[in-house]
């Protein structure tokens, strides 16, 4: 890929896929400048990787944002700050309404009075709800199952509409689960509290808590646990450096999946992982969660012909592999 120098605005970027979306978008030439309020996200590892501050504000902040697009000739957005547990949308909608949909409005109206009007939106695979057809196409029915997934479904419907009010275009990734570190091991996974499946697995492999909970073991799957489709994180980064090439390449409006289109249930996971580590892991059995979908895979025919994206590491034990390296640094 050629080189670009032009400014992409990443929120969220000290999160975890929006600070190696940054990096990525570095390494190529393009110039990040990283914004993200820091309620979940760690300003140090993705300061040190690029040299440069994080910008500390909110998408829900017009005037902050305003100073910014005034400040810099932003050529487009990445856009990742969000909330994103499925289980605390349960619990409470509508912080996760006010955050990822008011969130996301308030940028875009700051992006339509600067006339910045290409965008890369972080969605989800939770849009779809239980899939009717695995792996899941980008036509495949939406019904999300929690009000995570809705919050980022009604986001997808509102860049729709402002394509047509006033000519915004954007890449809507769909993405599986995002799993991994960066080679490097200058970023990693770091989420407080943690719920996702491997960090807590590689948690329980260090010692770090006494077992990982297994949430239903009575779907219908081989084994009766949820079976997911997991993608390195930096294969998700280049994703969306090549959604941003697309669209500055004058490319339309699409929804595109991002999966390694394989999945792997909870207990292969903790198998794999197992292995990776030579370390044992104790397991426990829990009750099904609220709002989990028995199987998630998709496919990502899409990506691979549209942009050209192919993972570099689609094996699950490179993405644990990688993980794990980041987890022992951070002990």
């Amino acid at each position: 890929m050629i080189p670009d120098s032009r400014t992409v605005l990443v929120t969220g970027g000290a999160g975890y896929i929006g600070a190696h979306a940054a990096l990525a978008l570095a390494e190529r030439g393009y110039r990040p400048l990283v914004l993200d309020n820091l309620s979940k996200g760690h300003r140090e590892p993705i300061e040190r990787a690029l040299g440069a501050p994080v910008i500390q504000a909110d998408t829900r902040d017009r005037a902050a944002l305003d100073a910014i697009f005034a400040r810099e000739r932003i050529d487009a957005v990445m856009h990742f700050a969000a909330f994103i547990e499925v289980g605390e949308s349960v619990v409470d909608p509508l912080r996760f309404y006010e955050n990822n949909v008011h969130g996301t409005v308030t940028l875009l109206q700051a992006m339509q009075a600067a006339g910045v009007s290409r965008f890369v939106f972080s969605s989800t695979c939770a849009t779809y709800g239980v899939p009717e057809i695995v792996p899941i196409p980008e036509d495949h029915p939406q019904n999300p199952l929690n009000p995570y997934g809705r919050s980022k479904l009604v986001v997808e419907k509102i860049l729709a509409e402002c394509e047509t009010a006033w000519g915004l275009r954007s890449v809507s990734f769909r993405y599986f689960n995002a799993a991994g570190a960066h080679p490097s091991g200058l970023l990693g996974e770091d989420h407080d509290p943690e719920t996702h499946l491997i960090p807590l697995v590689l948690s329980a492999a260090l010692g770090k808590r006494p077992s990982i909970r297994i949430f239903g073991e009575d779907y219908d799957t081989s084994d009766g646990t949820c079976i997911r489709d997991y993608i390195h994180v930096s294969d998700l980064a280049d994703a969306h450096v090549l959604g941003l090439a697309y669209l500055l390449g004058g490319g339309a409006s699409t929804a595109v999946n991002l999966g390694n289109g394989r999945g792997f249930s909870v207990k292969e996971v903790i198998a794999a992982a197992t292995r990776v580590t030579g370390r044992p892991i104790a397991v426990e059995k829990a009750e099904r969660r609220p709002g989990d979908s028995p199987v998630l895979v998709g496919s990502s025919a899409r990506a691979r012909k549209l942009l050209g994206w192919s993972p570099r590491y689609p094996d699950l034990e490179t993405i644990l592999a990688h993980a794990w390296a980041w987890h022992q640094r951070k002990a």
